[in-house]
This record gives structure tokens, sequence and C-alpha cells, in this order.
């Protein structure tokens, strides 16, 4: 908290005095209306706040020392480590643990346990902070999620910075960090975006004097080409693929090498200005010193694993007692007994840790659940493959001359609206696979569960979404054979060919088709369509409990009344993973489709929009957590952008090199 204690922040002079002046003045138009953007002179020293040194801060109005952030934090914190005494609120008196429950009401006491274990063990419906206010109407009080939807949430303002300082006060430094970072993503890909429409104009300027597909267009050069299936396809002429050899070029040409070396430094450039950026919020949001906090609380236990525990450790109680049972009991103080028997409750945790053998059928579950899974991923992917090669010797047999023309562009657009199918299905499987597969191995803390999730979940959802890429970009074409000597899949599916201007147009269609399909379908309209499905759902079901005048009952409610018909928080990790999953199809593959950039630009200044909205208006407002940077996310993204290098220099010698 800040203390009484101010000093003065050096402004720049001279040069830079005068060139910061006039950016301000150039983007105050785009500036949101907020204070906080305000250039502050003066700064107060912060320190952590105690009863013991109250003298150090300023408490002249005790009312608003604290902002509602901080005591929601506070509350919760409380209410966390407050024990409940009634053996019926204990963990573990749930479905699935009736053998433990004679061993579990003995205890008359819940231990450690606080409102999580209640919310676990459904006495409570649900626990969450208030929001400050309503955020429409004429008559509304003026407050911070007011000012949040008309400065942040509206689309109107799309064009506008994001007030991130005020998003920090109201949701906490965590949610401010993603949004920030969303924020310098979006920003960045305005250079990517241009450089990449330039290479595309370039491919469009140039089409014309591309001499492998005037050749391949020039009539009187025309060459016969060996069939393209056994049996079924018949010798046809390269002139045939004019259209798909200038569409190729488009996306396929000089300037495509030299905006894959752009990408891959891109890259690179946007981790170490987001580095940049993170310690300048840091430094404005106090949270330099935030180290030895962080390591003071992310031990704290979840309440899972603390039931867990306990019902370890009154299974080796009850042991001890059945030993004690059969062996000649000794004179003892019976006051001193009840006194260790009334102190086991309390104590017993304390003593007994989840070891590796506990967690061992966890572990083995995990391991064999990821490979099952990244099996049928592959599976899938081969079943297209078949899919494409009967379909193709199919449309080969059909009568008509423009049918058997267009075969490889309604193969591969078919094939790949299928592959976004299963895509987005799988995605949503795997992401419940991933919690479930977490829960299982009751992770110990929040911090440790969070990230245990997100490896889990990053790992599918990477292999479901780029799987059937890379096999475009790197195996189709690969392992055809010959004439006289072809390989087959199962003795009797020849392995298809790449078209004879190359792979990178087909890679082309199927990056733009999976990428485009994923930002409109899974990002965008499951996040407006489905939030107000649910909230449309609760409302109704609580009109069917309330009385006759629920209209009016409504229009009265209290606050928690009516943030209790919004949707739960469910954390950041799906709102960073659509970006990261975004991330990997700018950087990994944008040398078959140079528009990438551009798409991922226009999604993202909806989805900042989007997001803002979907966190004021639709979501229960979140307990305000404390952090310094974005986590594991920031190692994954670093993971990507050396991938992308490695990738980018294969995929843009294969694509000049061609199929040859």
């Amino acid at each position: 908290m800040p203390t009484k204690k101010m000093y003065h922040i050096n402004e720049t002079r001279g040069l830079l005095k005068k060139i910061n002046s006039v950016l301000q003045k150039i983007t105050d138009p785009i500036q949101p209306r907020v204070a906080e953007h305000r250039a502050q002179t003066m700064k107060r020293l912060s320190y952590p706040f105690s009863r013991e040194k109250q003298h150090l801060f300023d408490l002249s109005d005790k009312d608003s020392f604290f902002d509602s952030k901080t005591r929601s934090t506070i509350v919760y914190e409380i209410l966390k480590r407050t024990t409940c005494t009634k053996a019926k609120y204990s963990m573990g008196q749930g479905e699935g643990r009736k053998k433990d429950s004679a061993l579990l009401s003995k205890r008359r006491k819940c231990g450690k346990y606080g409102i999580t274990s209640l919310l676990a063990n459904g006495v409570y419906s649900a626990a969450y902070p208030l929001h400050d206010g309503e955020y429409e109407g004429e008559d509304v009080e003026f407050n911070d999620r007011k000012l949040l939807y008309e400065e942040w949430a509206s689309y109107g303002v799309f064009y506008k910075y994001q007030p991130i300082d005020l998003v920090r006060k109201y949701f906490g430094e965590k949610i401010g960090l993603y949004f920030a970072w969303l924020g310098v993503y979006t920003q960045m890909l305005i250079p990517a975006s241009i450089v990449g429409v330039i290479v595309f104009l370039y491919g469009c300027a140039t089409v014309n004097e591309n001499i492998p597909s005037m050749e391949m267009c020039d009539q009187s050069h025309n060459i016969t080409m060996c069939p393209l299936c056994d049996k079924t396809c018949s010798y046809w002429k390269m002139s045939s693929a004019c259209a798909t050899a200038r569409a190729s070029h488009l996306f396929d040409n000089p300037a495509t090498v030299f905006f894959s070396v752009f990408m891959a430094l891109w890259a690179a450039t946007f981790m170490e200005h987001w580095k940049r950026k993170q310690m300048r919020l840091n430094y404005r949001w106090d949270l330099t010193g935030f180290e030895e906090e962080e390591e003071a609380v992310k031990d704290h236990p979840r309440a899972e694993y603390e039931a867990r525990v306990l019902e370890k450790s009154l299974r080796k109680e009850s042991k001890n007692k059945e030993k004690h049972r059969n062996t000649p009991e000794e004179s003892t103080n019976k006051w001193k007994q009840r006194v260790k028997t009334a102190m086991a409750g309390v104590k017993l945790t304390d003593k007994v840790k989840l070891t590796w053998r506990d967690r061992f059928p966890a572990y083995f579950t995990n391991l064999m659940s990821i490979v099952f899974m990244i099996a049928v991923t592959f599976a899938i992917v081969l079943g297209v493959i078949i899919y494409r090669i009967s379909t193709a010797a199919a449309l080969a047999m059909n009568s008509s001359p423009s049918v058997r023309s267009n075969i490889r562009v309604t193969v591969t657009a078919t094939a790949v609206i299928i592959n976004l199918v299963v895509i987005i299905l799988l995605d949503e499987v795997y992401g419940c696979v991933a919690r479930w597969l977490t829960k299982i191995e009751v992770p110990k803390t929040e911090k440790s569960f969070e990230e245990r999730l997100i490896f889990k979940a990053f790992l599918l959802k990477f292999v479901n979404s780029y799987t059937p890429i890379f096999y475009v970009a790197f195996f189709k074409g690969r392992f055809v054979g010959r004439p006289g000597d072809y390989v087959y899949i199962f003795r009797s599916f020849r392995m298809e060919e790449c078209a004879p201007g190359g792979c990178l147009m087909e890679l082309c269609i199927q990056l733009s088709i999976i990428m485009l399909g994923k930002q409109l379908i899974q990002n965008n309209l499951f996040e407006i369509g489905i939030p107000k499905m649910k909230k449309f759902i609760r409302y109704l079901r609580l009109k069917r409990q309330s009385p006759a005048d629920h209209d009016e009952h409504m229009k009265r409610k209290q606050r928690y009344e009516a943030d209790f018909t919004l949707e739960p928080f469910g954390g950041l990790t799906p709102e960073y993973m659509e970006m990261i999953i975004q991330f990997g199809f700018v950087t990994l593959f944008v040398a078959s489709f140079p528009l990438a950039p551009l798409f991922a630009l226009l999604n993202n200044i909806i989805e900042i929009r989007l997001d803002a909205k979907k966190f004021v208006t639709e979501l229960r407002r979140p307990v305000a957590v404390r952090a310094k940077d974005i986590g594991i996310w920031y190692n994954i993204l670093r993971g990507i952008g050396k991938l992308a290098v490695i990738i980018n220099v294969s995929d843009s010698g294969w694509a000049q090199g061609g199929p040859g």
C-alpha cells in the first residue's frame, strides 16, 4: 500500500521532452478518458501494510484507503483460513467417499478448511466479490464498472488504447497483465500485417512474370502427366493445373522468403518488447518486491489436497488403532491421552503428505490418456488422408470435365472443413480431459494446479490444431514413390501427391480455413453465444423457483442476487490458449499465408472488446490475484518463437524448391 512518503518522478528534458509532447498530442484522441492516463509527477513509496506500522500510511480516509478490489481479496483470504466446526461439513463426505465416512464422521473439526471446502462440498452455491454497481442506465450512480463499460468494453472505442490501470484497479494485476499482453501483441501485429500485405501485393503484381507458372500455362509446351490414382484416373495435361500454379505464386514468391525471416525476427522483438512493458507495469503497480509475498502465499494448500491428506491420515490413524488393540495396553495418563486425541484432528494433516506412490495411479492415467489422445489425433489425420485419396479417385471417374478439372480444389476444401470441425470438437473435449487429469493428480497449490493444467491443455491442443498443417507442410508428397513403384497405404490407397506447383497453395488453403474458422466459430461465436445461453437458462431457472412477481423482484434485487445470475469466472487459461494458438498460426507457417497477421489483427481488435465486455457484463467479478508476469505462458511463447525459426526456414526452402 502507498505510504505517506512521496518522491518526485524525473521528467525527460530537451529533445526527448519535445518528442514526448508531440506524441502525447497525436495520441490524445485515442487515449481513454480515465484519470489513470494522466501523467504523474509524484509517486508514493509503497510498503506492505500491517497494523503494527499504521503510522507509515495515510489513514485520514479509512473508508477509501483500501479499494473494493483489495477489500474483496482480504475478505476472501479470511474466509479461506476460517475453520468450520461441523462434522457434516468436513471434506470427504461427498459422493465417492462412502467407504471412509465412518472414519471421517469421528472428526469434530474441519481442520484448516475454509470457504473453498464448503463450496466444494456444496454447502454454499457460490462465493464471489460483488461488482461495483450497474453499468448502464440513466439513473445509475457512476462507478468504475460503468466507466470500464463506456471506455473499454464498448465496440465504439475499438480504436482507443485500453485503460490498463483501471482494469488492474478493478480486476487485479493478473487480469490486468493479460489485457496488457493482449494489447502489446495486437499493436505488434500492425507492422507484421503491413509487411504481409506488401508481400501479397508483390505476388499479385509479378504473377504474369513468374516463369514456372508461365511454362505450365503454355499450351505449346504442354506435357502429359502420369495418372494421379490407379485404374480410375487417366493421363492429364500439365496445363490443366495452370490456375493453381498462378494462384500459388501469390503466396510462393521471392518475397515470401524475406517475410519468413522478418516474422522470425518479429517474434523475438515482440518477446523483448513485452518484457520491457512488463517491467514498466511492475514498477507502476508496485510489484517490484512481490517475490517475498508470493513465496508466503503460494504454499497455501488447495482444499482438495487437504481432503486427500485427511483421508490418508485417517486411514493411517485407523491402522495404528487396530495395532494398539491387538497389543497389550500400557498404563497411561488418561488426561494426557485425551489431549493428544483432541490435538490429532488439527495436527494430523501437518505430518502427512501425498507422496509419488499416492499419485502414481494418477500419473499413469495421465500418461496413458495423453498418449491415447495424441494417437486419436493422428488417426483422424490418417482418416482424412484416406478420405482425400478415395474422394479424388471417385471424382476422377465423373463424366463432367469441370468436376475433373477441379478435383484438387474440391478435395482440399472439403478435407480442410472436416479437419476444422474435428479440431473444434476435440478442442472442447481435450480441455475437459486436461482439467480432469489435473484434478486426479491433486496438486498441492493453486499455482501448481494451474501450471499442470496449462501444460496438458496446450500439449493436446497444439497437436490437435497443427497436426494436419504439419502433414501438408512436411510430409505430403515426400513419400509418393515413382511410376511403377508407388507407395500405398493399407496396400490399396496410393499416397497422394502435391500439385505440380508444389504443396504451398494447399498449405495456404489449409491454414487460412482452419485459422479463420477457429477465430470466427470458436473464439467469437462460442464466447458470445454460450455465456448468453447459460445466463438465459439461469434466469429461467430462477424465475421458476421465484414467486409470480419475479420481474418486479428482479428490479429491486440486491447486488449479490444480480451477480449470481452471471457466469462464474473460469480462469484466464482459455483466453490465453486461443491467443497462443493464434500466435502459432501467425509465426509457424506464415511463409504459406502472408495475410495471417492481418486476419489475426482484425480478430484481436474485436477480441479485446469482446473479452472486456464479457468481464464487465457477463461474468461474476473474480477474486483479484496479484502477479508480476504472465507465468508459464511466457515460456510457451518463447518455445513457439524458437520453433518458428526452424519451421520457416524449412518451409520456405521447401516452397522455393518445390516437390522435386
